[in-house]
């Protein structure tokens, strides 16, 4: 009955315009389309014309009806209301966070074991570089108070330089 009567509606050969601007079906008048309404025609039993038939009553969902589905339900609402709900990571987020912390632990690990396996010439260039690094450190400090220094006293220490200089080539002569 539906397709015939949405052929007929398609075409307009024998649709004919209800008063609200939808379509109808001259052969059926109880099947009709208006503008607000859905495709799908409403059954006849809800009209209540026909009392011999039976009406279809809502089947029972056994799993809503569980005692612990009621328990997780309702703990699920007052952490809503609390503002606890559980977080809802797709399943691939959550493969891709594990991976990521496993290669982190994994080069964590790795780079303890090169730490533990050197060598003594490494160990002895490592202190080397620790050195060099520390005596760049301290020149740069020394640098860093001669240009916040004053002028006079660059000045003063230059004067004093200059004065042992003198004093150092007379007593050698």
């Amino acid at each position: 009955m539906e397709s015939a009567f949405q052929e007929t509606a398609s075409d307009g050969s024998d649709g004919r315009e209800t008063e609200d601007g939808g379509l109808s079906d001259p052969r059926e008048p109880c099947l009709s389309l208006s503008p607000g309404r859905s495709v799908m025609a409403e059954p006849d039993y809800l009209d209540g014309d026909c009392d011999e038939l039976i009406k279809p009553k809502k089947l029972i969902n056994p799993v809503k009806i569980s005692r612990n589905h009621q328990d997780l339900h309702r703990e699920l609402l007052m952490n809503q209301k609390r503002g606890l709900a559980p977080q809802n990571k797709p399943e691939l987020q959550k493969v891709m966070e594990k991976r990521k912390r496993e290669q982190v632990l994994k080069a964590q690990k790795e780079e303890q074991e090169a730490h533990k396996k050197r060598s003594d010439l490494e160990i002895e260039l490592m202190k080397r570089q620790q050195k060099l690094e520390q005596l760049e450190l301290e020149q740069h400090k020394d640098e860093e108070e001669q240009e916040n220094t004053p002028e006079f006293v660059k000045m003063k220490s230059n004067l004093r330089r200059t004065k042992q200089e003198a004093d150092g080539e007379e007593r050698t002569t």
